[in-house]
């Protein structure tokens, strides 16, 4: 009973067969494997974007701030919801990888919307070479609360940020959960609606630990790859990553394994609506929040559910106080995993 995220979950077998199978005699280093030639030309297809330029790297906050850095200038700011990923959970990387450009947090709660987002672009860029210039928006796909924006919301954010001629990035740590969710097409989720760059998880969805990087306008290619490099992310063992990814996107297993997450999590959410918890947020991906009382909690975790209470403790004397927690369902959760969950709950 396994909730506590879904990069805790263990690496999906066919990950681990495509790192066996690269696991054999020699292959070039520093990406010139031929697996992340087969990459390439793999994520330009899926996207219908014949130019773009593909990256790999071994972590989420080396795509997001790499990606961010090459977008921006150490005298720009970078616009993002307050619990963005960037803001909350990065440790300034951004900032540091960009060479200095601050964040903007744009009012409101996990989901931007395009009248807070021109209220902050506008406030910028005011006092000449003393304060910051505008830089690209960051949104995040699904973001932290388990939201998903919709095709049109994407639309309507990057139609803002173009009017100011800021590039748009696209946080897709859970990439697959939104697209699933959306029923869309990859073009359709980023080029198509405005987006720039794309930040294209796989470590939540069963890799051992790779994302991509893409930029739909190849222009930003080699700097991107002077501040990998720089920033000490350039694999010399590239075939491992690429190894990764070209499993994760073969026969579909990027789809299929962000699906039954969601659908774990939609079981999940519908036994504990019947079971009267509160959600914070409406289940839309793989993420729930939601809140019941602290003796509920207590013989949970007493059976061994692991999961994350959310802004509360554990220990207290009222029993009846409610307790949100936050619980992320992977592809590897079992149905049997959750209705013991449930039954206990």
């Amino acid at each position: 009973m396994f909730f506590a995220s879904d990069n805790s979950g263990p690496v999906h077998p066919e990950i681990l067969a495509g790192l066996t199978d690269a696991n054999q005699g020699y292959a070039m280093a520093y990406g010139a494997d031929t697996q992340m030639q087969a990459v390439q030309e793999k994520i330009r297809r899926i996207f219908e974007a014949p130019d773009a330029a593909v990256y790999l790297v071994a972590t989420g906050t080396a795509a997001n701030s790499l990606a961010l850095a090459t977008l921006s200038q150490p005298w720009q700011t970078i616009f993002c919801s307050p619990v963005a990923h960037i803001h909350e959970d990065e440790c300034n990387a951004p900032e540091f990888y960009s060479g200095g450009a601050k964040l903007t947090l744009v009012p409101g709660g996990d989901r931007m919307t395009p009248e807070a987002l021109r209220a902050s672009i506008t406030g910028e860029e005011t006092r000449g070479v003393h304060g910051p210039q505008r830089g690209p928006v960051s949104i995040t796909q699904v973001t932290e609360r388990g939201g998903v924006y919709s095709i049109a919301e994407l639309q309507a954010l990057c139609a803002v940020a173009k009017a100011y001629g800021l590039p748009v990035h696209l946080d897709g740590a859970r990439f697959a959960n939104a697209l699933v969710a959306l029923n869309a097409s990859p073009a359709e989720m980023t080029w198509k609606a405005g987006v720039d760059a794309v930040s294209f998880g796989g470590t939540k969805n069963g890799c051992m630990g790779v994302e991509a990087v893409i930029f739909f306008d190849p222009k930003h290619a080699w700097e991107f790859e002077l501040r990998r490099k720089r920033g000490a992310h350039l694999f010399s063992k590239h075939r491992y990553l690429s190894a990764q990814m070209l499993a994760y996107l073969s026969d579909d297993l990027w789809l299929r394994s962000a699906r039954r997450a969601n659908d774990n999590c939609a079981r999940l959410a519908e036994g504990l609506r019947a079971a009267g918890a509160e959600f914070l947020h409406e289940p839309q991906a793989n993420i729930v929040f939601a809140s019941f009382p602290r003796a509920i909690h207590r013989r949970l975790m007493g059976a061994g559910a692991s999961y994350h209470l959310w802004g509360a403790e554990l220990e207290g004397a009222n029993e009846d106080e409610m307790l949100a927690c936050r619980m992320v369902c992977d592809w590897s959760i079992g149905t049997d995993q959750i209705d013991r969950f449930l039954s206990l709950l």
